[in-house]
Formats: structure tokens, sequence, C-alpha cells
């Protein structure tokens, strides 16, 4: 079982910066970041898996980075050029096999964190 623990969301203006964390416990291959709008089916922003690689999502290459600290079960997302298009929640995930920008495939979500980018 993998218990996963969001952190770091808040309102920041168009062009800042926010990151987020997710602290974990229990072993998994492949963590990721994804974020649902009202309404809107759960997007992929970021994987990476246990070897370091990774999936960014068009929409965000450039601006985000996901990257994690194994000494302290921690995963990141340093999101730069904010836009209030990023406006959402955001969730971290783990548990999939195959480490793609797909929500149905992670067995593990963290409560999710807001962000909020005003113009």
């Amino acid at each position: 079982e993998v218990h996963l623990v969001e952190s770091g969301g808040g309102s920041v203006q168009t062009g800042g910066s926010l990151r987020l964390s997710c602290a974990r416990s229990g072993y998994t291959y492949c963590m990721g970041w994804f974020r649902q709008a009202p309404g809107k089916e759960r997007e992929g922003v970021a994987t990476i898996s246990s070897d370091g690689s990774t999936s960014v999502a068009e929409s965000v290459k450039g601006r985000f980075a996901i990257s994690t600290d194994n000494a302290k079960n921690t995963l990141y997302l340093q999101m730069n050029s904010l836009k209030p298009d990023d406006t959402t929640m955001y969730y971290c995930a783990a548990g999939a096999l195959w480490c793609r920008l797909r929500a149905y495939e992670f067995n593990y979500w963290g409560q999710g964190t807001q962000v909020t980018v005003s113009s």
C-alpha cells in the first residue's frame, strides 16, 4: 500500500512559480502528477519512474519539471511561467506499471492541492 500527501499549492500571479511536493510511504515504480478541473477528465501532467525516466505533457513542457528525492521519499513538481489555464486541483499518483500519462493506470492518489493563477 502506498500513501501520498501533497503540499505546496497556492495562489500566484501569471508568470509566477510554485513547487508542489508529494510525500509517499511505500515503494512504487512510477509516480506522477495529474490535474483535474471541475467537469473535466483528469489530465496527466508528468510522470517519473524509479529509473528516472520522465514523461511530460505537451501543454506544460518547458515550464514544469518533475523530480524525486528518494532520500526523502518525496516527489516534486516545479511549475514555472504559470498561466491562468494552469488553475485547477493537482493530484499526486503512484502505482502504475507503465508510467504513462494515463490516470486510469494509477492505483494510489493523494488528496489534491489547489493551484490558482490570477491574471
